[in-house]
């Protein structure tokens, strides 16, 4: 019996918290706005035999229109043209939990693994640029210490000026944003476990804006804290969901994906919910868990769904 304790106690340390799949909709989750006007269509994405996209955890758009899906199938990366047609994959035998995916100005392939505790840096070719962290390692990152290892990186963000945002604390690591600059040398970070500002439980995603403001979701505390590049606090947004994935389009417009919530919310400059779409669900273009999502050029809407292990695609109503 003590055994059999002490299991059971070690399992409820080490399983991160997170709020519970929706089987349908919960309004008491969920945002109140006008339809955001786009409808549910199939993927269309053309791969080769013996290639299966596995449950997608991040969707990018490169300055060619190139679509690239991080996934927790075989093939990790994958990379498909204008057409939605399967270029490449690479990243094989390399992560251990592939989560957040975004692409630099400059066309780099970032991503995060969240249980690797590792964030890479991969030219458009798949070589390694950079690695931040050690696999397999999870740490704190001190440079008194000597020590430089992350633990669980969930999202990463590019300020103006080239500047790397990384936040991490998936459940188990203590939640913080951490700076670098694009070389991969440490500035500075902030954050700690807690509900006051500056602090974090789950942050999750992350933005740096045109205007130097830095957005992160912190999921479990249902808002999206704003700070200045040092960590300042500006001011925060409370949401009715949980805020997972954060997203600018090339305009500036805000949106955020509010994981099991089911739901895509298109924001106003105040942080208020202007336009929606989604509900939790298993039917076409509803979400097991909105994770991140992208926009491509043509104006259509991706959408990573780690629970119902699929890529969503919705298309603007005519």
């Amino acid at each position: 019996m003590p055994m059999l304790l002490s299991l059971l106690l070690l399992l409820l340390f080490q399983t991160p918290r997170v709020s519970g799949v929706l089987d349908g909709p919960d309004p008491k989750q969920m945002e109140n706005a006008p339809p955001l006007g786009y409808h549910a269509i199939e993927t269309g994405l053309v791969l080769p035999d013996g290639i299966k996209l596995g449950a997608s955890s991040g969707v990018a758009f490169d300055a060619r229109g190139h679509m690239w899906v991080l996934n927790r199938g075989e093939h990790p990366l994958m990379e498909f043209d204008a057409n939605r047609k399967f270029v490449r994959s690479f990243g094989e035998g390399m992560y251990n939990r592939p989560h957040g995916l975004r692409i630099d100005p400059q066309g780099n392939v970032w991503s995060t693994d969240v249980q690797g505790h590792t964030v890479m840096k991969m030219s458009p070719k798949g070589e390694v640029l950079l690695t931040l962290g050690t696999r397999g390692q999870p740490g704190a990152w001190d440079e008194s210490a000597g020590t430089r290892l992350l633990y669980e990186p969930a999202d990463l963000a590019f300020a103006p000026n080239g500047d790397v945002f990384i936040v991490q604390g998936h459940g188990r690591g203590e939640g913080r944003v951490l700076r670098f600059d694009r070389a991969g040398k440490f500035i500075k970070s902030w954050g700690g476990k807690g509900s006051e500002p500056g602090q974090f439980d789950q942050p999750h995603s992350i933005l740096v804006t045109a205007q130097n403001q830095v957005y992160v979701a912190d999921r479990e505390n249902r808002r999206v804290q704003i700070f200045d590049m040092d960590g300042r606090f500006i001011k925060a947004w409370k949401f009715a969901g949980l805020p997972c994935g954060l997203y600018a389009a090339a305009d500036g417009q805000l949106y955020l994906a509010s994981g099991f919530s089911g739901q895509i919310l298109r924001l106003n400059g105040d942080g208020k919910p202007v336009a929606m779409m989604g509900q939790p669900g298993k039917a076409l273009g509803e979400f097991g868990e909105a994770h991140y999502m992208a926009i491509a050029p043509d104006s259509d809407i991706y959408v990573a769904d780690t629970i119902n292990a699929k890529l969503h695609r919705y298309a603007k109503n005519k």
